[in-house]
């Protein structure tokens, strides 16, 4: 089963926002026990509506935070005093995981230092989730996903030809978090052979630059990706979003022939099948094939090619995709409730032996005292 990959194994969590607490939620769907240590005013993410950007009204929590803490347990400890330091010394010495997002040289500011994280935890593996990483010119630089991004040049790649466009969900959070819990486990099996803790940096910027050696290799070769202009951004009409009559779009990722030409044969088109590898951009081509799209509404292409085996998807929304029939018969859209605040996680994207992700409890919140009659338990 999922929970039994990790369990037993202790998590201490000082992350904040997204990259950490998601790494944390992937290592707790696991089977690890995470508790998140946040501070007396509590993780920013409590108050911030991530979709208005406004702060929430005092005392009220924000669902954000909620999705993205389900299955972990929080303690509140000020770090900057004498007895929240004692309290955390006392976690450390039976924690198997210290993950924290501070800029580099905040940690040994409060007094942990590598040296006396060893000290206290020789066992202990640290991952320090940072955004430009320990060392180098950008390591103090303030950043968010969008900087991130731009630090690789993915953004020259991505979006329509005249502007670069914004990743939705944020992809150097999410590639942070995929590894930092990725390299965490790693080293958490090494240390079951050598009985060694580790130290580990992982960045945003630099998990989401291990995206770019594709982009980096043509550019190498003299043909840097362009927006819009290249096979998997835009360029090619058989790896197109299209717009429907009625201002819906629908996907085609025909990169085979016999894709292509299953499509072009249920548009009434087979004259289009040889034109496949014109050179790109093919904008000749694909202003026929959107003005094919165009002529008619989502519903009469859901009929005609999705049943076409020519990979074709229309774009679903949110409210779409949590209802698909595909979504619902596996199970991983999970809706949470408490304290007056709704919202939807998705389930660890795993099944194990032919067994569903089992559902998150919401989040506890515990004091100092119930925190380490827990972990005893664990």
């Amino acid at each position: 089963m999922l929970r039994d990959f990790l369990a037993g194994v202790r998590v201490l969590d000082l992350s904040q926002f997204l990259p950490g607490p998601f790494a944390t939620q992937l290592l707790a769907d696991m089977g690890a026990s995470v508790l998140k240590i946040e501070p007396p005013a509590g993780d920013p993410l409590r108050r911030m509506d991530m979709m208005s950007g406004r702060p929430q009204p005092e005392g009220k929590r924000t669902p954000y935070y909620d999705a993205i803490n389900a299955g972990k347990t929080v303690l509140v400890l000020d770090l900057k005093s004498d007895a929240g330091c004692r309290a955390f010394v006392k976690l450390l010495a039976v924690a198997d995981v210290l993950l924290e997002s501070y800029r580099p040289g905040v940690l040994k500011r409060l007094g942990f230092g590598r040296d006396r994280l060893q000290a206290i935890n020789p066992r202990l593996v640290h991952c320090a989730l940072s955004g430009y990483g320990q060392s180098g010119p950008n390591r103090l630089r303030s950043g968010h996903d969008v900087n991130y991004i731009a630090s690789t040049g993915a953004y020259a790649a991505s979006g329509p030809a005249d502007k670069p466009a914004m990743a939705w969900p944020p992809a150097a959070d999410y590639a942070s978090a995929l590894q930092a819990a990725l390299t965490i486990t790693g080293a958490l099996a090494a240390r079951a052979r050598t009985g060694r803790g580790a130290f580990l940096d992982v960045s945003l910027a630099e998990s989401m630059l291990a995206w770019q050696a594709w982009g980096m290799t043509a550019a190498t070769t003299g043909q840097p990706p362009r927006r819009g202009e290249n096979l998997l951004n835009g360029g090619a009409a058989y790896y197109q979003i299209y717009e429907t009559k009625d201002h819906r779009f629908v996907t085609l990722g025909a990169l085979e022939t016999h894709f292509w030409r299953n499509f072009c044969d249920a548009m009434g088109h087979p004259e289009w099948t040889a034109r496949q590898h014109e050179p790109m951009p093919q904008r000749a081509l694909i202003a026929e094939v959107a003005a094919a799209i165009a002529a008619k509404p989502l519903a009469h292409w859901e009929a005609t090619l999705k049943e076409v085996d020519c990979c074709y998807h229309s774009v679903l929304d949110y409210a779409e995709a949590a209802v698909d029939p595909h979504a619902r018969e596996r199970g991983l859209i999970q809706h949470g409730k408490a304290g007056g605040r709704s919202w939807t996680e998705v389930l660890f994207p795993a099944f194990v032996d032919g067994h569903a992700p089992p559902p998150r409890p919401s989040v506890r919140e515990v004091d100092v005292e119930t925190a380490l009659k827990f972990w005893d338990q664990v």
